[in-house]
């Protein structure tokens, strides 16, 4: 459902006009600074959907997210399968408010949703990337980080980045658990 989802949202919101003016520009190339802005931002705020999820009451997890968890170990494609609801609270509302904050030109937002979709798969994967030690010395989501998530539920609740969760005290680094279980390079 989530990657029909998107495909309506990204479609409807480009059909109807519900984007702001400056994304049906063509002019100009890729601002990697905006588009750098635009990751942080749907991190920030999929951090705080993400947490209301688990947080705001139990039937609203049982309803929302608690699908996504049935994944205690997820693989490369489980990223966008989880509930309507789940989809639609961490993924298509920050992202219509990212698009509403940072006014862009289309090329920016296509590099922007390429980056954001494509690190969604790779932290819900099962393998280890070459680059998980430094990404995660500079504080970007690997997939052992996501993985502490799904095992523990409680910890790692961001995506892109692990500053929103040390802002708010909620990030466990995998080695702090058994070495083996999430990643022997971090």
């Amino acid at each position: 459902e989530g990657f029909v989802l998107l495909a309506c949202y990204l479609s409807g919101t480009w059909m109807f006009k519900l984007m702001p003016s400056s994304y049906y520009s063509f002019e100009g190339g890729i601002d990697w600074g905006k588009t750098f802005i635009c990751l942080t931002i749907q991190d920030g705020l999929q951090y705080v959907m993400h947490r209301l999820e688990h947080d705001l009451s139990p039937a609203f997890y049982r309803w929302s997210h608690k699908p996504h968890h049935r994944f205690t170990n997820p693989r490369l494609f489980d990223a966008f399968n989880g509930s309507m609801l789940d989809t639609i609270c961490m993924i298509l509302i920050p992202l219509y408010a990212t698009a509403n904050l940072v006014n862009c030109n289309v090329w920016t937002y296509m590099a922007f949703g390429s980056a954001y979709a494509n690190w969604l798969v790779l932290i819900h994967s099962e393998y280890t990337f070459p680059w998980d030690r430094l990404f995660h010395m500079l504080g970007f989501g690997t997939p052992a980080d996501h993985h502490v998530h799904h095992a523990f539920f409680k910890y790692n609740y961001g995506h892109l980045f692990m500053w929103f969760d040390m802002i708010g005290q909620t990030y466990k680094n995998p080695s702090d658990f058994a070495p083996k279980a999430f990643n022997e390079n971090v």
